[in-house]
């Protein structure tokens, strides 16, 4: 069975859209495709009695007919990781649950791909991180990470070290284009003399990384006070407003496609950041509606004001969750990565399949 297991050195850096787009691609060259996710990490709720939003977008993009609980055999849930520390959960059994799930999925099957966890040490607790999925599955492996430095380096070394020879090899992506020649130049030149492959660099991609103001709403379940404004617009990063006014548009210069964050009665830090074209919407916590005058500010410069009842502290940690998640899933978002990957990496290679 040929099986590419993508796994990656972090949470949030495209794995999952890479993941569908390279199955996608295996399709429409003819290949009858699997997919499975071994270990459900990205749950709908904290005990895990929902499934993973994952293997949801992937049955209905690659139209598959097969079970939730064979495509996500393990629910790795905190629940499930605390009975597992209890030693209430037999690592040997769910190794079996694991290959006998895989096993039916990939009958008749020219290609499976397994998506694996954002971090490569998830399911150590049972012995199932992602490198003892790939020894149990006999699969290869592909490391997708993103690039801030040359300090990156360090770990994408340190997960090939432990893939060991089942890496077959790794991605880039998101990469900054300030980034992009020190990554060629340097970096890859140096991995391929440490013997781990290098299979492309990705930019970075509006389509693809950070949310939508849109989004970001929905998932925080905020009240939007400008219901005119478009709310398409595409933020990266937050910055909190917790200074004076001057203070604040000093630092709201220096930011870019940034939510600024701060409570819903500090009329000053607001306006300072409605002029700052970095912002690209602000967020008020506490219940509190801002004044008039910012709210005809905002409509004049066009950027969203939006309203929640939680607490600065706890409004910046759910953003933190939201960002870090990335973009919504999407067909879209699939589309646009296959793209990506046609334009910068051999996918023939890859997979390991004629295209």
């Amino acid at each position: 069975m040929n099986t590419l297991l993508v796994t990656s050195t972090n949470d949030g850096i495209g794995k999952t859209a890479i993941t569908l787009a390279l199955a996608r691609r295996a399709q429409q060259a003819g290949y009858d495709v699997g997919y499975m996710k071994p270990k459900g990490t990205r749950l709908q709720s904290a005990v895990g009695k929902t499934r993973d939003e994952d293997p949801m977008l992937a049955r209905e993009l690659l139209d598959l007919d097969a079970e939730m609980h064979e495509m996500e055999p393990i629910v790795y849930s905190p629940t499930f990781i605390q009975e597992a520390i209890r030693g209430r959960e037999d690592p040997d059994e769910l190794r079996e649950r694991v290959v006998d799930s895989f096993e039916d999925l990939a009958e008749d099957k020219d290609l499976m791909i397994v998506e694996g966890s954002g971090d490569l040490s998830t399911g150590s607790i049972v012995d199932l991180d992602d490198v003892d999925i790939a020894e149990a599955l006999d699969a290869r492996m592909l490391l997708v990470t993103g690039y801030d430095s040359v300090a990156t380096t360090d770990a994408v070394l340190g997960s090939a070290q432990t893939a060991g020879d089942r890496l077959e090899g790794v991605v880039f992506n998101g990469v900054a284009d300030a980034k992009m020649d020190e990554l060629n130049d340097d970096v890859i030149p140096f991995l391929d003399g440490r013997d781990v492959p290098v299979f492309g660099a990705l930019p970075t991609v509006p389509e693809l990384s950070g949310v939508t103001v849109e989004e970001l709403a929905r998932s925080l379940g905020c009240n939007v006070l400008t219901p005119d404004i478009d709310l398409d617009k595409h933020v990266e990063r937050f910055t909190v407003g917790a200074m004076g006014g001057s203070s604040a548009l000093d630092q709201f210069r220096r930011t870019r496609d940034a939510v600024m964050i701060t409570g819903g009665d500090r009329s000053e830090v607001q306006t300072a950041a409605l002029e700052s074209a970095g912002i690209k919407a602000l967020l008020l916590t506490g219940g509190f509606r801002p004044a008039s005058a910012v709210l005809g500010r905002a409509q004049e410069e066009g950027v969203p004001i939006l309203l929640v009842q939680s607490d600065t502290r706890t409004t910046i940690d759910r953003v933190e969750d939201v960002l870090h998640a990335g973009r919504t899933r999407t067909g879209d978002t699939v589309d646009r990565m296959g793209e990506l990957l046609a334009e910068g990496v051999d996918v023939e290679r890859l997979l390991s399949v004629d295209l």
